[in-house]
């Protein structure tokens, strides 16, 4: 049976293989609040970087990229703020980003600095 969940764990996991191979470090997957989730957090270097990761099978729902949309943009920014203050870390003293992964098939497109907070 087709499992939602467990597809998007699997691809998570592929998209954070492939930052790793790019030289990024993953500090976590699934950072879960009531504000909402952060697929990836990572590290490129000194930059801390919130990564959404969207996946489809095939172009028959749109590409994955299209499913970024202003409000997913609003939640997942009020979802990293809320990872700023619980891990004491300075906007001031900490550059960030924001990623984004699309999966299409095997296909996968990395945009950085996707949006800004």
């Amino acid at each position: 049976m087709y499992n939602k969940r467990e597809v998007g764990s699997d691809k998570e996991n592929v998209a954070a293989a492939y930052l790793e191979k790019k030289g990024y470090f993953i500090i976590q997957k699934n950072y879960r609040v009531r504000q909402g989730e952060i697929d990836i957090v990572a590290r490129d270097g000194d930059t801390l970087v919130f990564v959404e990761v969207k996946y489809r099978k095939n172009l028959s729902s749109g590409h994955p990229l299209e499913a970024i949309t202003p409000s997913k943009i609003k939640q997942i920014s009020r979802t990293a703020l809320f990872y700023l203050n619980q891990n004491k870390i300075s906007v001031d003293n900490t550059p960030i980003r924001f990623d984004v992964i699309g999966i299409l098939g095997e296909e996968i497109t990395h945009i950085e600095n996707a949006f800004m907070l």
